[in-house]
């Protein structure tokens, strides 16, 4: 074999201790993507957003779990190119997908999910917005910007890798589009380094063996499959995700932080302009999460002066109560509102007003809605067969669940002096709508009377 080009020797890179996977070797043309603002700008990008209020040690960064997908990525693909020499894993494919897994996050924005999820939706109304669609952008600025040279095959397939993840790619070695961010089967090496980094945040601890799974995976038909006997671990990988959301990511109080950090962007956005930094990569990239301390120092924002102070000294949105949409109506059940509480509100001596209350509507899954994710990916008996095949869950255990997704609806008092008044309308909303009331137990006399924040 020839001699491997610079970007590949071990003497042109350089290691990074990694607190998940230790020691991480980063090579000459991803250092040349690392070493710049826009990228360092990940630094100052919580992973898991607003979660460390609730979560102290939910500090870690877009910056480290970026390194974590880059490395995952290459120890991926280098397996299967050692183990299975007929797929023709060239260098540029494996330089590809581990620039990929490096750069998928560039185009996040300031605190997780929420930016994308809750704040734009609110601002752009009915433009689609995707933090994959603005990583593209990012990647050509940062190459524009700071004259870095790359090979353009080579930017064009890691583009394509991080986007085309939604849907399954027709393309020739269409398996490299599924190592990164997997929208066919949702196991990928993105999946790997954030369960376990997150768990290990939260001080949850981390059970999924994502090391056996890039063991045992194998190329078939040109589609990533897996042994037989990894069924139970893949099940645990996807029944971890959806815990986390349920105990981390959608945490009640992490939830009433986030609304009110909605809350406060929405009543600063002319005043930031945050509509052009959400189109342009130039204005993009100096979004960050010291964002929130701009807003609580700015005179011109008080009304968002005054939620951010709040959120300060622990005055948050009061978490009322909540219940889970029964089985047989998820698959039609829209989203409730406030106007749906506030209408079921009966003889009170307050009246409740829209802005009085906000409803959290929770989508939980195990990655792909109602649909057992299990059921799109293909197994083999072992590394001697050839066949590949899908498995029925009943065929492994009777324990495994029926149903894949949960919706969870919460309803939050903007003010303490009327979480009474809000749980009451709540109660009649539940009954108007299902004839019995399905919150576990009533809103707790604590937050009724006493005020506690």
């Amino acid at each position: 074999m020839e001699d491997p080009p610079p970007e590949f020797g071990r003497k042109y890179s350089k290691i990074v201790h990694d607190n998940v996977h230790g020691d991480i070797s980063l090579d000459p043309l991803c250092l040349k993507f690392i070493d710049t603002p826009q990228f360092q700008r990940l630094r100052d990008l919580k992973q898991l957003g607003l979660t460390y209020m609730v979560y102290p040690g939910a500090v870690h960064t877009r910056f480290e779990h970026s390194l974590g997908v880059y490395w995952l990525a290459g120890e991926a693909i280098n397996k299967l190119a050692n183990f299975q020499g007929e797929l023709d894993i060239e260098r540029n494919d494996i330089q590809a997908v581990k620039l990929a897994g490096l750069l998928h996050d560039v185009g996040y924005g300031p605190f997780g999910g929420l930016f994308e999820h809750e704040f734009l939706p609110q601002i752009l109304k009915s433009k689609n917005w995707s933090h994959q669609d603005m990583s593209v952008k990012m990647i050509d600025y940062i190459v524009d910007e700071n004259n870095i040279e790359v090979d353009p095959e080579t930017l064009k397939r890691v583009k394509e890798i991080i986007t085309v993840s939604s849907h399954r790619s027709a393309k020739e070695k269409r398996f490299l589009y599924e190592v990164v961010a997997n929208g066919r089967t949702g196991i990928d090496v993105d999946k790997f380094d954030y369960i376990n980094r997150d768990t290990r945040a939260c001080g949850r601890g981390c059970k999924v063996q994502f090391e056996r799974l890039m063991d045992s995976m194998r190329v078939m038909d040109n589609e990533i499959c897996y042994r037989a006997n990894d069924y139970l671990t893949i099940h645990n990988l996807f029944a971890t995700h959806a815990d986390l959301h349920r105990t981390v990511y959608t945490h009640a109080k992490v939830k009433a932080i986030e609304l009110m950090v909605v809350d406060a962007l929405v009543k600063a956005k002319d005043v930031f302009v945050i509509f052009s930094c959400s189109e342009n990569p130039a204005n993009f990239w100096k979004l960050d999460d010291s964002f929130l301390k701009r807003i609580e120092t700015n005179p011109n924002v008080k009304e968002s002066n005054d939620l951010v102070k709040r959120i300060r000294s622990r005055d948050l949105y009061q978490f009322c109560n909540e219940f889970c949409v029964p089985k047989d109506r998820l698959d039609h059940f829209q989203d409730v509102t406030s106007k749906d509480i506030i209408c079921s509100q009966k003889s009170s001596d307050v009246t409740l007003s829209e802005e009085d209350v906000v409803v959290s509507n929770v989508r939980i899954d195990l990655t792909q809605g109602s649909n057992n994710p299990l059921e799109s990916i293909n197994f083999f008996q072992d590394f001697h067969s050839d066949e590949k095949f899908p498995i029925q869950g009943d065929h492994v255990s009777n324990l495994l669940p029926s149903c894949y997704q949960d919706m969870i609806v919460r309803v939050y008092s903007k003010k303490p002096d009327l979480v009474e008044t809000v749980s009451q309308a709540f109660e009649n909303f539940q009954l108007e709508t299902f004839g019995k009331n399905l919150q576990v137990h009533a809103t707790s006399d604590k937050k009724k009377y006493h005020r506690f924040k």
